[in-house]
């Protein structure tokens, strides 16, 4: 019996299912992707997008505005996108209890329709409103999914592969991204006439996963510790791991159900004021307040403008940004296949550290380049270990690590603090950066090259490894930091749920 118990754990910890990488694919193709091209989307058309604003206000209203309210006009047309997600992501918490983790993706995708339409058909009806109301809406809903999209894999994902299931999100990030850089190219729909569709085509990787998703099953963990549907858990846990013993799985979701002392979701309030998982908190702050203040996304709004003042002739600058793009995606593929054999912290660790140092090298570079020429290709090299750094781990650890640190009943509300905190410092930097450059120039990397030291230090002396971990079993490796007994952990509360043997038919405790 204890053999056969063993073979079934090795081959739950080594075996990955078609489903299983579909489910990823699938969720990450119509969400995460979107999430990163809307991020680099207004970069190529950026001078068509204000000559448009500009000409539209002196035919409608007669007036010739100057260049720094063009600038900030389209300064919030880019930070707009992060208001949207800051708004999204509170909502997470109350979509994701209500409707479950796939039936919220699937109910959000109506928002990219929406935003897409009016993005597309701005430039025909002489309306700038509608460009920043669009990229509004569609904020909504990468501030829904990008918190939506890594639960739902973290919980369907057994936990040898939760690592690498929970990272192929950000590739999908990186994706986007590089998409948006080579359909921005001159060659395709990088002219003014095109502009409106480059914004728009969010549409059609949202309507294949419309017709899609639905057909997938939900997260088991929500329907059993949540919902206490034990007939669907099993259905959907066979539906995931086909031929493979799931007994052990939903012995330990129901470990994690008996030491809530509801099954009821917490509230955002009920979070923060929780002392057990106190440091959790801290922790998931750090980190998601630190991923958008690293630089990265000054570098993805503004990599044109970075590439010009460091001396790259203007017709080759779009081809440096698909090729950084290129890197984005090879790096985070590379973090994605080496995370169950290395952990979250060194990528963690290693990538903050050197996005540091590239930050630190772009300050000086930019200092001395007018006296030795050769550095404006070294300034260039920065910004690529900046994205490079960046996607092989803070692109995708941090979400998730706020799935794994958190049992079911936290975890809404986590990735709701966590999404919204995530969104202020995107928006921040986003509207703040253009104006911090202009008055601290080339210096102001160094704030950067700050941020990224300090969270490495953090992750370094405070998160522990969670790889291969339960949830449980996280959530007892912080039991010490919050000065609560582990035997406060697995309290009192029961649920009579039918378990299964290792065949997978109903039987009672």
């Amino acid at each position: 019996m204890a053999e056969g118990l063993l073979v079934e754990k090795v081959k739950i910890r080594t075996h990955l299912t078609k489903s299983l990488l579909a489910a990823a694919l699938l969720s990450s193709f119509g969400s995460s992707l979107l999430y990163g091209y809307n991020l680099a989307v207004v970069n190529s058309p950026a001078e068509y997008i204000k000559k448009f604003y500009n000409e539209t206000l002196i035919e409608d209203f007669g007036w010739t505005p100057d260049e720094n309210f063009i600038t900030v006009l389209y300064s919030l047309t880019v930070s707009i996108f992060a208001i949207g997600g800051m708004i999204g992501a509170l909502l997470v918490s109350r979509l994701v209890t209500r409707y479950g983790r796939k039936g919220t993706l699937v109910r959000a995708t109506v928002l990219v329709f929406i935003g897409g339409a009016l993005m597309g058909f701005s430039r025909a009806c002489r309306m700038p409103a509608m460009v920043i109301i669009g990229r509004f809406i569609t904020g909504v809903h990468s501030g829904i999914c990008l918190s939506v999209v890594p639960m739902y894999l973290g919980e369907v994902a057994p936990k040898s592969r939760r690592g690498f299931l929970s990272l192929i999100p950000s590739i999908h990030i990186c994706l986007g991204v590089f998409l948006a850089q080579v359909l921005g190219l001159s060659e395709l729909l990088g002219k003014e006439e095109y502009w409106p569709l480059l914004l728009s085509l969010v549409v059609f990787p949202t309507a294949i996963q419309l017709m899609l998703l639905p057909w997938f099953p939900e997260s088991p963990r929500y329907l059993l510790i949540e919902k206490g549907n034990i007939h669907a858990t099993i259905a959907a846990l066979k539906w995931y791991r086909k031929n493979e013993n799931i007994q052990v799985e939903v012995e330990e979701m129901q470990e994690e159900q008996r030491s809530l002392s509801s099954i009821e979701s917490v509230s955002v309030w009920g979070l923060l004021i929780d002392r057990s998982v106190r440091w959790q908190v801290i922790t998931i702050a750090v980190v998601n307040i630190g991923m958008q203040l690293s630089g990265i996304d000054a570098i993805w709004f503004y990599t044109n403008e970075i590439f010009r003042n460091a001396g790259i002739p203007e017709s080759y600058i779009q081809y440096t940004t698909v090729g950084t793009g290129a890197i984005e995606v090879i790096s985070g593929m590379l973090g994605c296949f080496t995370i169950e054999r290395l952990g979250r912290r060194p990528l963690m660790i290693g990538g903050f550290f050197f996005m540091g140092l590239c930050c630190f090298g772009i300050t000086i570079t930019a200092l001395f380049q007018v006296h030795l020429p050769v550095l404006r290709y070294v300034s260039v090299a920065c910004v690529v270990g900046i994205i490079a750094g960046f996607c092989i781990g803070p692109a995708g650890v941090p979400f998730l690590i706020t799935a794994e640190l958190f049992k079911q009943s936290h975890r809404p509300a986590a990735y709701s603090v966590a999404g919204c905190l995530n969104w202020l410092s995107n928006f921040t930097i986003g509207f703040v950066f253009p104006f911090l450059e202009i008055s601290m120039g080339p210096y102001c990397y160094l704030i950067f090259c700050g941020i990224c030291l300090g969270v490495a230090l953090y992750t370094f002396f405070i998160i522990p490894e969670t790889r291969n971990k339960t949830f449980m079993e996280i959530s007892q490796m912080f039991a010490t930091n919050n000065n609560i007994d582990k035997e406060e952990l697995t309290s009192n509360g029961h649920l009579n749920l039918t378990t299964m043997n290792g065949y997978g038919t109903l039987g009672r405790h």
